[in-house]
């Protein structure tokens, strides 16, 4: 059936192109012949008898944790403002789970300013993002780079700790969230949320040791 379709859609093309668009009389020879060497190649290359097996995309359209984690650091970073362009569209990437595209686009973005420090930080989520939530030495480097170029901010510290988690390294990152809660002022706005954090992990380490 598949030959079927190809003969008669090169015999429609020819028609189209003699009768239709009207080309030269002198040139039909040339037309059939490179439609008859579409047809060859076809026949030697294709395979209409296999079954289709399409390939997922590596990254996939998510409106999930990219959009959550881009929420978090904004919350974080309350004093950054978000009126940075190259941060308006490597997040809107990120919601989007297109990870790879936003740490590229950010990548350029440190380069121009290598004190950005939310653009270093919401790179490093996206690079965890691309390698499916497992924290890679660009992505620590990433974080250490956005700590260095705003040691008071609690969004490096954070992050990088919820990555070392995610990647089951629970030890460093439990280390991550003490430090950073150690430091953080008791009318922090985010202080409950990481004490809370922080005491649930705790718990699920006690757990975890008991059950050994």
């Amino acid at each position: 059936m598949s030959w079927v379709f190809v003969i008669g859609l090169a015999v429609i093309i020819f028609v189209l192109l003699a009768m239709v668009l009207k080309a030269p009389r002198s040139s039909w020879e040339l037309l059939g012949a490179a439609l008859l060497l579409g047809i060859a190649g076809y026949a030697w290359q294709g395979s209409p008898a296999q079954r289709g097996a399409p390939k997922p995309p590596a990254e996939t359209i998510d409106g999930g944790k990219g959009a959550g984690d881009v929420a978090e650091r904004q919350k974080l970073a309350d004093s950054v403002p978000m009126s940075d362009r190259d941060l308006v569209v490597a997040d809107a990437l990120a919601r989007h789970g297109q990870f790879a595209d936003s740490a590229e686009f950010l990548r350029g973005a440190v380069q121009r300013n290598p004190n950005n420090a939310e653009a270093w930080l919401a790179m490093a989520n996206s690079l965890v993002g691309h390698a499916e939530g497992t924290i890679s030495p660009a992505a620590i480097y990433a974080y250490d780079q956005a700590e260095r170029a705003a040691p008071g901010s609690p969004g490096p510290a954070f992050f990088k700790g919820l990555a070392l988690i995610r990647s089951g390294r629970i030890d460093e990152g439990r280390k991550a969230w003490a430090g950073l809660l150690a430091r953080t002022p008791p009318d922090a706005p985010w202080r409950a949320d990481l004490q809370a954090r922080v005491s649930e992990l705790d718990g699920f380490l006690s757990r975890a040791q008991a059950a050994q």
